[in-house]
């Protein structure tokens, strides 16, 4: 896991309502707790009791985190109607059917995702504002997956 992904997953398990998360991958292991009076602790086994980001022991396998998981519940989100790969746009190089800030209309289309070979436009469920995209491009995606934060507009 790179600095990048840690950072990804401290700024997730932030705005979640998760008190407690632990990853563990072959030697690499990381360990997320909200601690006293609404603060983070963030720290490799055990929990330290101040806020400390500890450095990750590299690890040549990825870690996968399951955005499903770590998506507030609060906050609005689209999902995966189905298991496939996923696309913001709708051919290589192109532009991205939304980006964060857009405002889409019910029945806009904003994604494409693949499945068996074929082609499926998603489209918006509703009027939204695109808050942030969970998703890469080119991403395995799961069935009612978050793919989309949103907030209705």
């Amino acid at each position: 896991m790179d600095k990048n992904e840690i950072r990804e997953l401290m700024r997730f398990f932030d705005k979640s309502e998760i008190t407690k998360l632990k990853i563990k991958e072959g030697d690499f292991t990381i360990e997320l707790q909200k601690g006293f009076e609404g603060g983070v602790t963030y720290a490799a086994a055990p929990t330290v009791s101040a806020p400390v980001v500890v450095a990750a022991q590299a690890s040549s396998a990825p870690v996968a985190i399951d955005v499903a998981v770590l998506a507030t519940k609060a906050e609005l989100s689209i999902k995966s109607p189905m298991v496939g790969t996923f696309y913001k746009s709708p051919s290589p190089g192109s532009d991205s059917f939304v980006k964060i800030g857009s405002v889409v209309k019910k029945g806009q289309t904003i994604a494409i995702i693949e499945a068996m070979k074929i082609m499926n436009e998603i489209e918006a469920e509703f009027d939204c504002r695109i808050v942030e995209i969970l998703a890469e491009d080119g991403q395995p995606v799961e069935y009612d997956m978050p793919i989309y934060a949103v907030e209705k507009v």
